[in-house]
């Protein structure tokens, strides 16, 4: 979507979390406005992309899925090697999967820049009815750490757009502001719009043997 217009910036962001919180229905949906009722595990990393208007800027959205390696544990920091913002994505209806967001947060800390900006995004909004986090425990956990916060449901469509253009917004707001120096965040950013321009798929498995 988008791979031949225009851009000033492309911002690579990943996501991570456990099996089955509904990341790649969130990289889907905001990518292509899809939903897949079916989704089943794939290995290897896939990732899509959706340029999007902030302002007068153009924002290459590089969006990178685990696909299925969170169960192996087989996650390298190829995966996360320039990557400028990340949504650490939760199942509101399952307390498992929220407790395991510490340590996602130390990997993600351990292998990513310093200066990226990370969205605890608590899922599956639509299943009010089984939550079993509540919102103001993992907001409160989010402010403390230094996150922005959402809740998202990739089903029904709510927040998803939001959610990744708040992240998108936080990191151009970054490399704006010069808060990061040269060789950091601001390295991923392009000034020469074909510099990735051999990059025309939609979805690419890659890295299996990481």
């Amino acid at each position: 979507m988008g791979s031949d217009e225009p851009y000033n910036f492309v911002f690579k962001v990943v996501l991570i979390g456990e099996s089955g919180v509904g990341k790649s229905n969130l990289l889907s949906r905001f990518t292509k406005n899809e939903f897949n009722h079916d989704s089943r595990t794939t290995i290897g990393v896939e990732f899509s992309t959706r340029t999007v208007q902030l302002d007068s800027i153009t924002i290459k959205a590089q969006i990178w899925d685990t696909a299925g390696l969170e169960r192996y544990r087989a996650i390298t920091s190829a995966y996360y090697r320039g990557a400028v913002g990340a949504l650490l994505v939760y199942d509101i209806s399952k307390h498992l999967t929220y407790e395991s967001v510490e340590r996602w947060l130390k990997e993600l800390f351990d292998h990513a820049d310093p200066h990226i900006v990370v969205m605890l995004v608590g899922n599956k909004s639509d299943l009010e009815s089984v939550r079993t986090v509540p919102t103001e425990e993992a907001k409160d956990f989010a402010e403390k750490k230094g996150l922005l916060f959402m809740e998202t449901s990739a089903l029904e469509s709510t927040n998803v757009e939001s959610a990744f253009i708040d992240v998108l917004k936080a990191i151009h707001k970054k490399v704006a502001s010069k808060e990061v120096t040269r060789g950091s965040i601001s390295a991923v950013t392009l000034s020469n719009p074909n510099a990735m321009s051999g990059e025309q798929e939609e979805k690419k498995p890659c890295c299996k043997n990481l």
